[in-house]
């Protein structure tokens, strides 16, 4: 199974209805017409690989700053990422009880539910092959696997009342950032599994941002509450006005001197010119 990605956008053009034949070459005509059809689509997904081809030209995650980042003025901003939207899907927000700080988000849909976190990374290298190596190494249940993101893991997580929850964890390095996610459900043990494909695709879609702000390697990249997009519009639009009006401040003091009421004859405006001598020179010879 490989990644589901988003692919370029194409323009929107009507193949020409196929004629109904019987000979091959004009079935092989039929065939091409459908083809055509299926290539105008506006949107179209990258087709899966046998092997992970990594992110940034057709296949998320994205980095804003990617050349062919989708765009993503729709997506719920989390500050460290930007959440695409699919239907049926809930969103929650995990966070530090006492200091309120958001640390990720949680995404179910159906039976399956994915955690996203994103961390810093170092700039010459990648994280994901430590990480994944620190956790083979502290849970001897955990497996690794080939999957659509490349090198996977499997791994039991024992939860209350002594049952077994199975996990897909996924990792995937940015430029200077890594984006983890943990699959559950469906989508950690059944590939082919609706659900699974589903958030592959979700989690593909998603926007990364990881700022300017010096952060160690694997510091959690800062997040805020969800922001909607009408929201980070409407922020966007006040703080365009906010700047119209940076320079103008001065216009403010200057005192507003015009007659009140209407003007009539008896309003007279005086002129005055004073000529003053200048400086005498006297010219020695």
């Amino acid at each position: 199974m490989g990644l589901f990605g988003f692919g370029k956008k194409k323009s929107k053009k009507e193949a020409e209805p196929a004629v109904e034949a019987v000979d091959e070459d004009e079935v092989a005509a039929e065939t091409a017409n459908e083809q055509a059809k299926a290539e105008s689509a506006e949107t179209t997904l990258a087709e899966p690989s046998s092997a992970y081809e990594g992110r940034g030209d057709e296949r998320g995650p994205w980095d804003v700053d990617d050349e062919n980042v989708p765009d993503y003025d729709d997506y719920l901003d989390l500050g460290a990422y930007y959440l695409p939207f699919m239907q049926g899907i809930e969103l929650r927000i995990k966070a530090n009880r006492a200091t309120q700080t958001v640390l990720g988000s949680t995404i179910t849909f159906g039976g399956s539910s994915l955690e996203i976190e994103a961390f810093a990374a170092p700039k010459t290298m990648g994280l994901w092959d430590d990480v994944r190596a620190d956790l083979l190494e502290a849970n001897k249940a955990a497996s690794e696997i080939e999957g659509v993101f490349g090198t996977e893991l499997r791994l039991p997580v024992n939860v209350k009342g002594g049952k077994v929850v199975n996990t897909r964890i996924v990792g995937v390095d940015g430029p200077r950032w890594m984006l983890r996610g943990i699959f559950s459900g469906n989508a950690a043990v059944n590939p082919e599994h609706d659900e699974a494909k589903a958030l592959n695709l979700f989690f593909s879609g998603i926007v990364v941002e990881r700022g300017e702000e010096p952060l160690a390697p694997r510091d959690l990249i800062p997040m805020h509450p969800p922001v909607a997009p009408a929201e980070r519009k409407a922020a966007k639009a006040a703080a365009e006005a906010a700047a119209n009006e940076e320079g103008k401040e001065h216009l403010k003091d200057i005192p507003d001197n015009k007659p009140k009421g209407p003007l009539n004859y008896d309003q007279q405006t005086e002129v005055k010119t004073t000529l003053a001598r200048g400086p005498m020179f006297s010219e020695v010879r």
